[in-house]
């Protein structure tokens, strides 16, 4: 289990079935484990004390080797279109960003995995640092468990995406962790339904997913050839699309559901009619949709963003080839939230 400086390991980092075996090795039931999670995520405890269904001298027992990890919002920026991107303090003092989207009859809470990213691709500005490091399955879950307990009514349906900072399946151990916890009925007990992890194209992770948690998967594509591909993300040379669209083709996935691909529209860079159709021959044999993400411009940034005209353009050359396709009109451009601006200005330098 992790552990911090003074030895106690963190509940938030423990799965059931390791709190389980934690509780059993002192001897109790297991169902204490289960009330423990529950107090956590069902009643939000913030201590030990609390959880009153235990026994005084297991709630002592836990007090002297765990502790319940919590972050606290070091600011709030709150976009013209309701989006909000939050500014966390970690533990050890590191910060990390997350954004709250209000849409029509849901929130999605996007979730970062990484402090900055190892993967540099072209167009985004949370990797131009590189990677200081993963984030816990911890640091995941609070992320959720601030917003959901601060920022949100009670009732309030909400999916979570792993599209921030950091490639998830990067930091794989950890991101299946924090899966496990919030698909848990003693956890958050989201459906699986609800969940969405995006990833750069790491065929080994993207294999494991598919047969450990069926959740959904998103696929940054972004190129319809190795050659863009690779100027634009560098982690093509390693997993070219010949072998990425296999991997994509074997996936596993909850009855009903496709594998989204995300393709991210450059002016003059991929948003040609060619490439649209270079897209439609690529992806012909996958059961797919495709979200068309219209570039985020940001400070630095060598691309831009292609017009209206072009964009639907594209869409329809894809429409034309009976896939489903939508348009990501992304949120919160105007305090840096969107798809591609995280974190920057926190990753230390």
């Amino acid at each position: 289990m992790y552990r911090s400086s003074d030895g106690k390991f963190d509940i938030k980092n423990c799965t059931l079935p390791e709190l389980e075996a934690w509780v059993a090795s002192l001897g109790e039931r297991p169902y204490r484990a289960r009330q423990i999670m529950r107090w956590v995520y069902e009643k939000e405890a913030s201590s030990f004390e609390v959880m009153t269904e235990l026994p005084q001298s297991l709630r002592d027992r836990l007090d002297s080797v765990a502790y319940i990890s919590h972050f606290s919002v070091k600011s709030v920026a709150r976009s013209s279109d309701g989006t909000q991107k939050f500014l966390f303090t970690m533990e050890e003092g590191s910060t990390i960003e997350s954004v709250l989207i209000p849409e029509k009859n849901h929130h999605t809470i996007c979730v970062s995995t990484q402090l900055g990213c190892a993967l540099g691709c072209a167009f985004c500005l949370s990797g131009k640092r590189g990677l200081v490091r993963n984030l816990s399955s911890a640091e995941m879950i609070n992320q959720i468990y601030t917003i959901k307990r601060d920022f949100l009514p009670k009732a309030a349906t909400v999916n979570i995406v792993f599209m921030g900072m950091g490639e998830p399946l990067a930091n794989y151990d950890h991101l299946l962790k924090a899966l496990q916890i919030l698909t848990d009925p003693c956890g958050f007990n989201f459906s699986h339904r609800r969940i969405t992890v995006s990833t750069a194209g790491l065929l080994p992770q993207i294999d494991r997913l598919s047969r450990d948690l069926p959740v959904n998967l998103a696929i940054s594509l972004n190129a319809a050839t190795d050659a863009l591909r690779t100027r634009l993300m560098p982690i093509n040379t390693t997993y070219p699309l010949a072998e990425l669209i296999a991997a994509a083709s074997r996936a596993s996935l909850p009855a009903r559901k496709r594998i989204t691909f995300e393709y991210i529209l450059i002016k003059g860079i991929n948003d040609s009619l060619q490439d649209a159709r270079d897209l439609a021959s690529l992806l012909r044999h996958v059961h797919c949709k495709i979200n068309l993400i219209p570039f985020n411009e940001h400070e630095g940034a060598g691309f831009k963003t292609p017009d209206s005209a072009t964009v639907e353009n594209f869409r329809q050359v894809l429409l034309a080839k009976h896939f489903t396709v939508m348009v990501r009109q992304s949120k919160g451009r105007d305090v840096a939230a969107a798809c591609g601006q995280l974190g920057y200005k926190h990753i230390p330098p």
